[in-house]
């Protein structure tokens, strides 16, 4: 399963030189040890870099590996009043786990995208059918569901699958494929050029699979 239309956002971080405004409200959300606060630390970069306002909600859940882990981040050109984000109001969701994408499900907007893994976690007893899930999913009018561990394995990236779920989401986010590379080169500079280089890899494996 992938994207069920193209994607079109605006504005970008590429129209803020026109004098546009620019907001994303993203709930991030999936399972411990899946690296959501890595997805979170390189868009933030990349915001910040380009001296946007953000905010940041605790995160909910446990964060402990196999616990349900949720938080939302925002991003504005403007100041950010509250760093919670209402029903409804989300623009994108970024999920490392197709069942925690549907629970988020009330928070996104009408026009908001879905971007997540389509392999499931299962972590406890009842978990539901995964075909169930998936026919969920195709339901929406925006979702891009791919299998980032498989694709990651099959790419020799397997510890950067978040990253790749990262690249899909690129053109919901609004951020210019190029300002996400860069921060994640620096984000990882000190782990070595061997990390850098995988989770730019990854990057693009997701890009790719967006389209």
């Amino acid at each position: 399963m992938n994207t069920n239309s193209q994607i079109h956002t605006a504005p970008s971080l590429s129209g803020r030189a026109g004098g546009e405004s620019f907001n994303c409200d993203i709930i991030l959300c999936g399972v411990g040890g899946q690296g959501i606060l890595s997805i979170a630390t390189i868009i933030g970069e990349a915001a910040m870099n380009e001296n946007l306002y953000i905010k940041q909600a605790e995160v909910h859940g446990m964060s402990q590996r196999g616990g349900d882990v949720q938080s939302n981040l925002r991003i504005s050109s403007n100041p950010i009043a509250s760093d919670l984000i209402a029903l409804g109001g989300a623009d994108v969701i970024i999920s490392m786990e197709p069942m925690e994408a549907l629970r988020y499900l009330p928070y996104l907007n009408k026009e908001g995208w879905v971007i997540t893994s389509s392999a499931p976690f299962v972590n406890i007893p009842n978990y539901p059918d995964i075909e169930e899930i998936k026919a969920e999913l195709v339901k929406l009018p925006h979702v891009v569901a791919i299998d980032i561990e498989q694709l990651a394995k099959d790419n020799q990236v397997p510890r950067s699958a978040n990253v790749i779920l990262l690249g899909a989401a690129q053109k919901a986010l609004g951020i210019d494929y190029d300002k996400l590379e860069a921060a994640i080169r620096r984000v990882f500079a000190r782990k070595g050029d061997a990390i850098v280089d995988a989770n730019v890899k990854a990057l693009a494996l997701g890009r790719d699979a967006q389209k």
